[in-house]
């Protein structure tokens, strides 16, 4: 059905397109094949209109012309419905390059390769040499070296079709160290890929607050929810900025830990300090955020928070959680 309608607005768009004066629907039904099928009157002129609709919500310009003996003529003049000429630079052309290339592992793999062949064929500066398996290439000029985004997340693509169409979803989520994932309602505001991971920034309605969601650690399947969002979305949504302030990454404050030897390298390339305390401890100044109790639970009893009192509190607190089940 889908492909039947698309068939019959291209044919309607090519009528309207190929004509110098005004056709009327007289003309167009018998013009079209797919509106012979049609029997009454009263339901062509639905579908006739609803597809005239279709075409200029797609952006088509459709004028609306009376004779003088009072019949209605439709015509899409070429000049009013022509794209400007497209002009991007290098840069641009990467850019678009690069963010075809999240569609790769995704059901848009297809219309994103397709995108990149009608920009080439307006000449936007893509090379021939390159060619991955789906057909999308590098700007010329830019190096053979490709960057990749890979989403091999499978909540990736419903929250990505949830954020643009603006509806609410629900997932289970699996925090870090946590025994069993837990039920949350969210507000999808953006995604973004950050250090190899994908991320959901959006508004978590259990917990009426921002949360950043790494898509990893969501289970199941994503489920899409009725109703409109309760929360204003923000203009501009910086993802990468809170994951690092929930990661710890930017915090004025410091803690003191210790951490056993020849372990822990992602702590110690963060440290501020390190000192040697014996043969089998150093003790290390890290930058203390959000998030930061999560992370060093992950290196077990390689890890003794010495300070301050409340980070000190939260590990134990999630270690006794864990060894509880």
């Amino acid at each position: 059905m889908a492909i039947a309608k698309a068939e019959r607005l291209m044919n309607l768009a090519l009528c309207l397109m190929n004509t110098r004066r005004p056709v009327s629907k007289r003309e167009l039904r018998a013009s079209i094949e797919a509106y012979h099928e049609i029997g009454s009157d009263e339901a062509f002129n639905r579908m006739f209109e609803r597809d005239k609709d279709d075409l200029r919500e797609l952006g088509m310009v459709i004028e609306t012309v009376e004779s003088l003996d009072g019949e209605i003529g439709y015509l899409a003049r070429r000049d009013r419905n022509r794209l400007p000429e497209i002009a991007l630079d290098a840069e641009e052309a990467a850019a678009l390059s690069l963010a075809a290339k999240v569609w790769q592992q995704a059901r848009f793999a297809e219309a994103a390769s397709g995108a990149l062949q009608k920009l080439r064929a307006a000449g936007v500066p893509f090379h021939d040499e390159g060619d991955d398996d789906e057909g999308v290439r590098e700007p010329s000029g830019h190096s053979a070296l490709e960057p990749r985004i890979p989403t091999p997340e499978p909540a990736f693509e419903p929250l990505m079709v949830a954020t643009r169409e603006r509806r609410p979803v629900a997932f289970d989520y699996r925090k870090a160290n946590a025994v069993r994932p837990e039920p949350r309602q969210v507000e999808p505001w953006a995604l973004e890929c950050w250090r190899g991971h994908w991320y959901l920034a959006g508004w978590d309605r259990d917990r009426t607050a921002v949360r950043v969601f790494r898509l990893s650690r969501i289970t199941g399947r994503v489920r899409t929810r009725g109703g409109a969002f309760t929360t204003e979305v923000p203009d501009h949504v910086d993802v990468r900025a809170t994951v690092a302030s929930w990661a710890g990454e930017g915090a004025t404050a410091t803690a003191r830990i210790r951490l056993r030897r020849d372990s822990g390298y992602p702590l110690r390339a963060r440290a501020v300090e390190t000192l040697p305390v014996d043969a089998d401890w150093d003790e290390l100044e890290i930058p203390y955020g959000h998030g930061l109790d999560a992370w060093l639970v992950e290196f077990g009893p390689d890890v003794v928070v010495l300070g301050p009192d409340e980070l000190r509190a939260d590990v134990v607190d999630r270690l006794r959680a864990v060894a509880k089940g």
